[in-house]
């Protein structure tokens, strides 16, 4: 790639943040949109406090710049906003606004950060490329449509979709800092069945490699990540309690009745568990990998105890700073508990 001028839509968020460091230290100059203000300056960095839902300012940046590649890594998530119009505005109406920017201005590549929410249901075996998607939810519906939207531009735009399991690393928080509390303080940590499911996360740092290596494929291409070795769930709370050295112990919730106090919560909005988290905590869920793999030699670094202990630390070691943040996206923030304060106390 000749030009190293790139934008990252959503650049102030958790993963967009550690994207936007890793290009800077490889010599990109970077232009950052985000809705939140970006507190992290460099030299080679300029940042745009906007919305990727108004078509003029993502215009602007546009003919203001030469972009070699666009890292659209901006979405809202549905455990953050109650306004679902917002929401799909932003993931679906706000993709089509920097794709149909990126073409008039003749950029060459797109890289879209998708996710598995793309499935309501846990599969038998690891999810491919080539496996339909069928979300339930309204996250996961709006990335799909998203999805769609731009491969039907991918005769005038190179489109790499990178399809993510949840994202971990030292400072991701959002609802895993529910966790992180439980655990810090000693608590019990519950787990919705037996916590025998095994379901697969990706190191952010493997998934910045992934977006640095999808530069140099030509064409449009889907590609799955994950990380590899997955444990069953169990055993990754109990890696980082071990490490943590508190007095938590795991036990189980029986699985059925749980589910639907969860669901009825969710309905009551009184807590911030969705149809994701369900999923996560009581189901199996892998990709198959092989195809990034192969056609990009990615692999990759840490498994699912190890990222996860990575974020628990970071927690502990600025858990008073944690508390008082407010304007930050929603995975750099910890998530209101609802009803789950409940359970914290009875644990």
């Amino acid at each position: 790639m000749t030009n190293k001028s790139v934008l990252i839509t959503g650049s102030a968020g958790f993963f967009g943040d550690i994207l936007k460091r890793e290009l800077l230290t490889q010599g990109y100059a970077c232009v950052g949109l985000d809705l939140n203000e970006d507190h992290y300056s460099h030299p080679n960095l300029f940042t745009v406090q906007g919305d990727i839902r108004d078509p003029n300012l993502v215009q602007n940046l546009f003919n203001n710049n030469k972009f070699g590649v666009v890292f659209h890594c901006a979405a809202m998530l549905a455990h953050d906003i109650r306004d679902k119009d917002s929401l799909w505005e932003s993931n679906v109406e706000g993709t089509r606004n920097i794709a149909n920017a990126a073409i008039q201005a003749e950029t060459p590549k797109l890289v879209f950060t998708s996710s598995n929410c793309l499935w309501g249901q846990s599969f038998s075996r690891p999810v491919r490329e080539s496996d339909s998607p069928n979300p339930i939810e309204i996250y996961g519906l709006s990335k799909w449509e998203a999805e769609k939207l731009l491969l039907n531009y991918s005769s005038n735009l190179d489109v790499i979709i990178l399809r993510c399991p949840t994202i971990i690393d030292e400072g991701r928080l959002g609802l895993l800092a529910i966790l992180f509390e439980f655990i810090d303080e000693g608590r019990t940590v519950w787990t919705v069945g037996p916590g025998r499911n095994r379901y697969q996360f990706v190191y952010a740092a493997d998934l910045a490699n992934a977006c640095l290596r999808a530069m140099s494929h030509k064409g449009s291409r889907v590609f799955n990540v994950g990380s590899d070795n997955i444990q069953e769930l169990r055993a990754v709370y109990q890696y980082v309690i071990d490490h943590a050295g508190t007095k938590s112990k795991i036990r189980s919730l029986p699985k059925n009745p749980s589910l639907l106090a969860m669901r009825l919560a969710h309905w009551l909005r009184i807590s911030p568990l969705g149809p994701y988290q369900y999923k996560m905590i009581s189901e199996d869920f892998q990709f198959d990998t092989t195809r990034i793999k192969q056609e990009l030699e990615w692999q990759p670094t840490l498994n699912n105890s190890e990222m996860l202990l990575r974020a628990y630390k970071y927690y502990h070691e600025h858990r008073t700073d944690i508390i008082q943040r407010r304007n930050t996206s929603s995975h750099r923030k910890p998530a209101q508990m609802g009803i789950i304060r409940l359970v914290k106390w009875l644990s």
